[in-house]
Formats: C-alpha cells, sequence, structure tokens
C-alpha cells in the first residue's frame, strides 16, 4: 500500500474505475446475448437496436474502441439477416 497521499488516491482513482469498466464490459457482454438469443428465437428488430445503441455508446465513452464495437454490430447484423433469409 502506498504512503505517499497522491499515490493513496491513484490507486482509489484506479480501484473505481475498474469497477466502472468491468461493469460496463459486463452490460455489453449481456446486451449482445440478448440480441443472439432474440435472433435465434425470430425476433431481432428490438434488441438488435438495443445491442448497436450499447455499443456505439461505450465506443463514445471508450470503454471498447470504435472498431471493436463496429467488428460485433457487424457480426450481429450478419447473424441477423442471415437468420431472416
Amino acid at each position: 500500500m502506498p504512503n505517499i497521499k497522491s499515490a493513496i488516491k491513484r490507486v482509489k482513482v484506479a480501484e473505481k474505475k475498474t469497477a466502472a469498466n468491468k461493469m460496463k464490459k459486463s452490460e455489453i457482454r449481456t446486451t449482445i446475448k440478448k440480441a443472439n438469443a432474440s435472433i435465434a428465437a425470430g425476433d431481432s428488430a428490438e434488441a438488435l437496436k438495443t445491442a448497436q445503441k450499447t455499443l456505439d455508446q461505450a465506443a463514445a465513452k471508450g470503454y471498447i474502441s470504435k472498431n471493436a464495437a463496429s467488428r460485433k454490430k457487424s457480426r450481429l447484423c450478419k447473424a441477423a439477416a442471415k437468420a431472416q433469409a
């Protein structure tokens, strides 16, 4: 454990940010799983829209990169299109 006041604060801030990142990434994974489940069930429109919004927001806030968000959205759309065909 650090002795210097600023180092103690940095540890606290890092713990707080780690918790927030973990929570947001968990939310992203949950949303994607729900979207995949609804695509498999045949009702993909609403869940797909929600998943895309969540991914865009996460990319805007820096929880995931823009390319990762784009890749995940692309895969979801591709799966939805395949399920409809």
